[in-house]
């Protein structure tokens, strides 16, 4: 991930999980994020997984801006009905998903919703991405894109090539 719009979606689900876990309202989230770069640089290396720890690192590239608003601001807003959607697919009650995987989650499956002109495989990428750098355990990106999969063939199947 290394672009603008992927690295918008990294401090998306930085900025999602803070707004899951502590309630604080988007507006307020975002104008850390906007003032204090390295403030999301220490979120992120906490949510690292430890083999990542420690690693160089390069210095992250800017962000677009834009669509990390778009995305911190229309996930709260739509929340309910993608946990609707997401729960219609889920082998387990939402509340048992680890809040980072749900931002993931929640992210992607706005994007499907919302971003027609977004392909839904990168769409599906960028989230097994995500999950693989913040993931709750090794395989949460194996989770993600089991979830993804079964909402995008749905959502989008002429994309997949799952014909309507």
């Amino acid at each position: 991930m290394a672009g603008p719009r992927s690295q918008a979606r990294r401090y998306a689900v930085l900025a999602l999980y803070q707004w899951q876990m502590a309630g604080t309202s988007p507006a307020e989230i975002q104008g850390h994020f906007l003032e204090d770069s390295d403030w999301m640089e220490a979120i992120a290396d906490t949510l690292e997984k430890p083999r990542a720890r420690g690693k160089k690192k390069k210095k992250p590239k800017a962000p677009d801006w834009a669509l990390f608003q778009q995305l911190l601001n229309g996930v709260p807003e739509q929340c309910k009905k993608l946990d609707a959607q997401l729960a219609s697919v889920l082998d387990r009650p939402l509340a048992q998903i680890t809040p980072v995987d749900l931002a993931v989650l929640r992210l992607a499956l706005y994007e499907l919703l919302n971003s027609p002109s977004i392909h839904s495989r990168v769409i599906l990428n960028e989230a097994i991405e995500l999950a693989k750098e913040f993931g709750s355990t090794e395989e949460s990106y194996r989770y993600v894109n089991g979830v993804l999969n079964k909402i995008a063939r749905h959502l989008r199947p002429a994309e997949l090539g799952n014909p309507p």
